[in-house]
């Protein structure tokens, strides 16, 4: 009987140190998983909100809401909210001269910038802070300059991103002869007409001024540094 216990004994002792650098094997293979999920998470966010640039940039409206989840929203400026692929579809396509494509003449650039992505802990949401340079404007007929800040969220769902939620805060929109400068005070931030006509599913869900004002759209992503929500201005 104590020969058995102790050739249990044994056989525990010898184990232990096997379990334990499994366990650390395991350890290592989970935080390399997480590791390579956020990078890819990361790189497939950036993928997307480049794809909705260049699809708007030429008027391709159903490309564009086919890269939001079924109850992604849209928030441009002050129009409000649009819910779902078929409202966005019908709001970008309004916004831009109502068919498919742009209309002749059309420049409708729009550059997304800067991107700062923010892969949820658990790899399946994450957080976008971009910035947006537009260049719009017909033919012959009138120009203009846009500054904004988006500020996204995103969702993996059946292991492909989507975007969630895209809310461009307006900064403003200028003539491009005149230029920023000269803008009066929220004279640069306007409802569209398209709003007007096709009413949002939502009003907006903030009130801000536009330029000249100062405009610190606000912060999803905590500071990468120290972990701490971004408060902005002090």
């Amino acid at each position: 009987m104590k020969r058995l216990a102790l050739i249990v004994l044994t056989l525990a002792l010898v184990q232990q140190p096997a379990s334990a650098q499994q366990r650390g094997v395991d350890a290592e293979i989970d935080a390399l998983t997480a590791r390579v999920e956020k990078l890819e998470g990361t790189r497939a966010v950036k993928k997307l909100q480049r794809a909705f640039g260049y699809y708007v940039d030429r008027g391709l409206w159903a490309d564009a809401a086919d890269l939001f989840a079924d109850d992604g929203t849209v928030e441009i400026g002050i129009d409000g909210v649009y819910a779902g692929k078929a409202r966005i579809r019908e709001y970008l396509q309004r916004l831009h001269g109502g068919q498919d494509g742009l209309i002749y003449g059309q420049l409708n650039e729009w550059i997304t910038l800067q991107p700062a992505v923010f892969i949820a802990a658990d790899g399946r949401s994450a957080t976008a802070r971009w910035r947006d340079q537009g260049m719009l404007g017909q033919y012959r007929k009138h120009a203009e300059w846009r500054d904004g800040t988006y500020e996204n969220t995103y969702v993996r769902e059946g292991g492909v991103w989507k975007i969630r939620s895209l809310h461009l805060y307006v900064n403003f929109i200028a003539p491009y002869e005149k230029g920023w400068a000269r803008l009066k005070p929220a004279e640069g931030l306007a409802r569209s007409e398209a709003s007007k006509a096709f009413p949002p599913d939502r009003g907006p869900t903030v009130s801000y001024q536009p330029f000249p004002d100062p405009q610190v759209p606000p912060f999803q992503a905590p500071n990468p540094v120290t972990g701490k929500p971004v408060k902005g201005v002090r």
